[in-house]
């Protein structure tokens, strides 16, 4: 008889686990991932922001800055103007605002107060102030403290949602 038949003269198939283990096998891992998965997962806004859960590293007075659940989002009117320097250079800034709704009663009024702000000051800002990131970061630094003022800190952040420039 040749080495790999059977009596009968048959091949035999190689034999590997059973489909049972390779489903249990399957199993483990996969419980074995999502407990990983659940312990190294990023913490979710809401827990990042519940003063309960913080850390005391993040004691840097961003606790101020936090949004708080009466907030509100309100969308100013589109900004078309061109900048002061180059004239020929035009802009068009589209922002929301995220106030204190407690605080803020009448949102439409500062919506407009707030981007006539705006509007005076993209009229005085170079080209040269706004490009690359650190001058997005210096012109949302400084829309959000002018908002801030003119509603007497009720509007907590200004969102630049989007900003063209041509």
């Amino acid at each position: 008889m040749a080495a790999g038949s059977t009596p009968d003269g048959a091949a035999r198939t190689p034999a590997g686990p059973p489909l049972s283990q390779f489903l249990i096998a399957l199993v483990v891992v996969t419980v074995l991932a999502g407990a990983l998965g659940a312990v190294f997962a990023p913490r979710s806004a809401s827990a990042a922001r519940d003063p309960a859960t913080k850390d005391a590293s993040t004691g840097d007075g961003a606790d101020e800055a936090a949004i708080q659940p009466t907030s509100n989002l309100f969308d100013l009117p589109p900004i078309v103007t061109n900048l002061g320097s180059p004239q020929e250079m035009w802009v068009r800034l589209e922002t929301s605002m995220i106030f204190d709704s407690s605080a803020l009663k009448h949102p439409e009024t500062f919506a407009a107060e707030i981007a006539n702000d705006i509007l005076a000051y993209l009229r005085t800002v170079s080209m040269s102030q706004i490009e690359g990131p650190i001058g997005l970061q210096n012109l949302r630094q400084e829309l959000n403290e002018r908002a801030s003022i003119r509603s007497n800190g009720a509007v907590k952040e200004l969102v630049i949602r989007t900003l063209v420039v041509q």
